[in-house]
This record gives C-alpha cells, sequence and structure tokens, in this order.
C-alpha cells in the first residue's frame, strides 16, 4: 500500500511522514513525500499536512501545476482515504477568513475563522495539549479514553453541517478538532506531535476501509 504525504511547502511535512511510517512499522506500507501529481494519483491514502496561514497553503498547492486537480481526482472521485492536519484539514473548508477571504477546497462545507475562546485569560494561538471528546469515527473511536492531543492553532473550522464534526476540545468553548464524512478526515490537531495517541490515530488511518 502506497501512503503520500503531500509537498507543497507548508511545514511539517518530514515530522509527519516519519510518524507515519512509525505508525506503519511492519505493515508492508511504504510512505513517501511528494510534490508530484501523478504520484498522487496512484496513491492508495493520501495525507495533507499544513503550517502558516490559510491562504499561503492554498497558494502553495496551486502553484503546483495539477495537485488540485490530482487531489480532487483521488480524493473525490476514486475516493482513496484522505487525512488533513491542522491547516491541511483547514482548507477542505469552502472558505478561510483569514487576512481576508479565500477560497478553500469546497470538500466540507465550512469556513476557517479566528479563535476567540469564552476565556479572556486563554492565549492565541492555542499551543499546547487538549483533551478530545469521544467519536465513533473507525480512526478516533479506537483512542483512549480522554485522549489528549497537541494543538497549535489561532484559527479553526466551523461546519455548516454538524454531522461533519466527529471531535471537539473545550477552549473557551466548544472548538472543532476533527471533521470528516464518506472518506474525508481532518484533525485540528497534531498526530505527529501528540505522542501514543498520534500514531494510534494515524495506525487507524492506515486501516481504515471508508
Amino acid at each position: 500500500m502506497a501512503v503520500v504525504v503531500v509537498d507543497y511547502g507548508a511545514g511539517n511535512l518530514k515530522s509527519a511522514a516519519k510518524a507515519l511510517m512509525e505508525a506503519a512499522k511492519g505493515s508492508g506500507v511504504e510512505v513517501a513525500v511528494t510534490a508530484d501529481p501523478q504520484t498522487v494519483r496512484h496513491a492508495d491514502r493520501i495525507v495533507l499536512p499544513g503550517v502558516g496561514a490559510f491562504a499561503d497553503c492554498k497558494a502553495g498547492l496551486e502553484s503546483l501545476p495539477g495537485m488540485v486537480e490530482a487531489l480532487s481526482e483521488t480524493v473525490l472521485e476514486k475516493r482513496r482515504p484522505f487525512l488533513g492536519i491542522c491547516v491541511g484539514m483547514q482548507l477542505m473548508a469552502t472558505l478561510g477568513i483569514e487576512y481576508g477571504e479565500h477560497p478553500g477546497l469546497d470538500w466540507i462545507k465550512g469556513r476557517v475563522v479566528k479563535l476567540r475562546p469564552g476565556d479572556a485569560n486563554l492565549k492565541i494561538p492555542q499551543i499546547g495539549w487538549n483533551n478530545l471528546s469521544a467519536s465513533p469515527h473507525p480512526v478516533l473511536r479506537g483512542l483512549p479514553k480522554d485522549a489528549d492531543a497537541y494543538f497549535v492553532h489561532s484559527y479553526h473550522f466551523v461546519a455548516e453541517d454538524s454531522a461533519d464534526v466527529l471531535s471537539r476540545i473545550d477552549y473557551g468553548g466548544p472548538v472543532v478538532a476533527a471533521i470528516g464524512r464518506d472518506n474525508l478526515l481532518g484533525v485540528q490537531f497534531h498526530p505527529e506531535k501528540s505522542q501514543a495517541v498520534g500514531l494510534k490515530l494515524l495506525g487507524d488511518f492506515l486501516k481504515w476501509h471508508p
């Protein structure tokens, strides 16, 4: 099985790939980092990480000729399992509201907006560990009860349909931690920085057959 991590100049590629390799150890899964749309088209699973501003990350994807089309063809038409991480998850939205309004991939209807916790003592960006709500999703339901994951973000996903929200955290109010439907999955936190919880999630993503 071939898993690709999409390289579009958006940060944590090596750490995401290394964590996937660790989760895949002994399974025969091959993990590759690529900026080649044809490699994406032949992948069995796709991971889109992301660090930075929404608009910059979208521009990075669009700067690779044919990459957005390859992602749409492989993920939406061929229905290969997809995992978006942090800004990679946010790019699944319809629109990002960060330094203006910027179109996302529009795979899951929603907007990415500034994080505004109800508690004035909570800092932005949120940096650190937070407790995930339980989820019945096949990739999330095997996580330990009261699982903690590592977050670094100033913006969050507001979904149009609550059915697309798979898990939340509390950060001065409810904040979406994971979204998904069909073969699509996105997590706001960083599995590659979330130790045993992150490795468990990545391992279950590699076994997932939506």
